[in-house]
């Protein structure tokens, strides 16, 4: 069996880390520059922060390589190495994975190419395939467990890498982000998830919803894909961290706290999704709060966006409509097995 889904079979949830980006700034990349260059130059960085995030309590961890698609490092003069820092970002989470004394999942994250597909743009499906299937293959080579891909927003973009993990023989998982009066940016609604073509012929081990614009947002996209999903499906939350602000140093900073992100996870739990994580800003402190109240909150009713604000902020737009709600009490999965916490 897939050790992630003997994983799920175990527990009734699982924690995914947090944002790779955000702690890669803090031990010193610099705006604009290549961070997936990192996973050859600096890979004791890139380690310090998988580490980080498994001391945590992470049940999976991302690799550094969700740009680092030929389309995107060709940006950086680096679209040759496509393979080597795929495999050498790979290796980094295996190695962290394998020193961990317990089951920690490594999952390699694949972000959009950066282009529209045709008939919108200019790149083609099969150029979309390719890319994503070299980025898979150096991803397998390194050792992940599974294909992550994340941030997508549009359904052809979605197939083609979905298609291109097929190809390589990984299995995965996918998340949207619905950011745009609770769409993606081309228009895809939380409820249309689970049920677009790709979704559905493909049978990914788990859908959800990453980015966007803060965890209450966030916590509705989920209400909307719980709503429309079968039974079993495994719904992934990864809410960013809180709301971007721009600071006097004129740096972006997410303003949740850690007490934030704990609701949070504590509210997707109970919203149905059965793997939760931090995006944009989730450092381990945040992560570490969110296993602590996982594991020590009782599981509470289905929140409904009256309790999501109070808890969490105002939602801007309501993608997941009180009948999602309703329909989710009436659906929530049964909870697995509990296993203690590592000491």
């Amino acid at each position: 069996m897939h050790p992630l889904e003997a994983l799920l079979i175990e527990r009734e949830w699982l924690l995914a880390d947090g944002a790779m980006g955000t702690n890669l700034f803090d031990l010193g990349l610099t705006g604009g520059a290549c961070g997936e260059r990192w996973n050859v130059d600096h890979p004791a960085k890139i380690a310090s922060v998988h580490q980080g995030m498994a001391a945590a309590g992470a049940d999976i961890i991302l690799t550094n390589t969700f740009g680092a698609n030929r389309y995107r490092l060709a940006l950086h003069g680096l679209g040759h190495r496509v393979l080597e820092i795929n495999e050498s970002g790979a290796g980094i989470a295996r190695r962290v994975s394998d020193a961990a004394s317990r089951t920690v999942v490594v999952a390699g994250s694949m972000g959009p190419t950066g282009d529209v597909l045709a008939p919108l743009g200019e790149r083609t499906r099969t150029e979309a395939i390719e890319a994503f299937a070299e980025q898979a293959e150096g991803l397998r080579r390194g050792g992940v467990d599974v294909a992550w891909i994340e941030t997508m927003y549009a359904e052809n973009e979605l197939e083609a890498a979905i298609l291109a993990v097929g190809e390589v023989g990984l299995p995965f998982l996918a998340t949207m982000t619905f950011d745009t009066g609770g769409r993606t940016m081309m228009g895809i609604r939380p409820r249309d998830l689970p049920n677009l073509a790709p979704c559905k012929a493909h049978r990914p081990l788990g859908i959800g919803a990453n980015c966007g614009v803060g965890p209450a947002q966030l916590l509705d996209s989920i209400l909307g894909i719980r709503a429309t999903a079968e039974r079993e499906t495994i719904i992934v939350a990864k809410s960013n961290c809180g709301l971007p602000r721009m600071g006097p140093d004129m740096q972006v900073r997410y303003d949740g706290t850690p007490e934030l992100m704990a609701a949070y996870a504590c509210m997707a739990r109970d919203a149905g999704a059965r793997i939760i994580g931090g995006c944009c800003g989730t450092t381990a402190s945040h992560l570490g709060a969110m296993r602590d109240a996982l594991e020590r909150r009782p599981r509470a009713a289905v929140p409904d966006h009256a309790a999501i604000e109070a808890r969490l902020g105002p939602l801007t737009v309501t993608a997941g409509t009180e009948a999602a709600v309703a329909h989710a009490k009436e659906d929530t999965p049964p909870p697995g097995r509990r296993r203690r916490r590592p000491a």
